[in-house]
């Protein structure tokens, strides 16, 4: 049961991600990003109604203005990252992020990694060399410079830097709760500073809410979707194999922007994708 839960939390990311880049053309990234935390709200309520209440422990309002500052910017970049590029070029970007924590876990919370995770290090940095190579490239470092160089695998990187440190301080936020409060109450928060950030941003954000909320209340219902399928999985086993299914997300969603949305070379950046994703199991199980 466990692992029909995490790849439903897979699915639901997924089209979650597909629906955000059909919205990019239309539909300025400060709206995305708030309406994605601000109509996942009701199903959260909704949810949360059924939950006995968890008193907040100590650590739970530091970790919640921590990670939700860091947050409300990282799903800012991530929308404008899906605007300004194919999809199946800055999602895979998104699997640095076990790559990441494996630096920033042992800062945060003293858990450091197993040799075995340096292994899933390298196939991600193997995988993200291949996604960005070119048979007529000019030098070895030619991919990674081609990385730096698109913006919206640029701004990806960072939504991963970002990520790989909120995750840390996440664990500290649910430790301090429940998985349904914490989730409830970042959600809450973090649409109250995008909403804030929309508001000076965007000139006609009321119209492209209206023109468009159907799609925007989709969005907030997977991510809602994504998140309660992935509550329960870790109910069952362990974080580790959770977030290792989880991140098959990457591959589906290079697959619908290669067959949906017509993007280029999708063989070679398939195999890319499915490389980084395995050097994402491998640091998921050996820890």
């Amino acid at each position: 049961m466990w692992l029909i839960l995490a790849f439903l939390t897979a699915f639901s990311n997924s089209a979650q991600d597909i629906i955000s880049k059909r919205l990019s053309t239309r539909v300025s990234p400060y709206v995305t990003a708030w309406s994605a935390s601000f109509f996942s709200l009701p199903f959260f309520i909704f949810l949360f109604m059924w939950e006995h209440p968890a008193v907040p422990g100590p650590d739970f309002w530091p970790a919640l203005l921590i990670t939700g500052i860091l947050l409300a910017v990282a799903t800012v970049f991530f929308f404008k990252a899906i605007e300004a590029a194919d999809l199946s070029l800055s999602i895979p970007i998104l699997s640095f992020t076990p790559m990441l924590l494996l630096l920033t876990s042992p800062m945060i919370l003293g858990e450091f990694p197993r040799p075995l995770g340096i292994v899933g290090m390298v196939l991600i940095v193997f995988g993200c060399y291949a996604l960005f190579y070119h048979p007529e490239q000019e030098n070895i470092l030619a991919p990674f410079k081609r990385l730096m160089k698109a913006r919206g695998s640029r701004y990806m990187l960072l939504v991963a830097i970002l990520y790989s440190i909120g995750g840390n301080i996440d664990k500290i936020g649910v430790r301090n709760s429940s998985p349904l409060l914490w989730s409830v109450s970042l959600n809450a928060f973090v649409s109250l500073l995008l909403g804030m950030m929309m508001l000076i941003k965007v000139k006609d954000a009321g119209k492209q809410v209206r023109m468009n909320w159907p799609w925007l209340v989709a969005m907030g219902f997977f991510l809602a979707l994504m998140m309660m399928f992935q509550m329960n999985a870790l109910k069952l086993t362990i974080v580790p194999y959770v977030i290792a299914i989880k991140r098959t997300s990457v591959i589906l969603t290079s697959l619908w922007g290669v067959w949906f949305l017509k993007e280029r070379g999708g063989r070679e950046r398939i195999l890319a994708v499915a490389l980084m994703v395995a050097g994402v199991f491998i640091i998921s199980f050996s820890n």
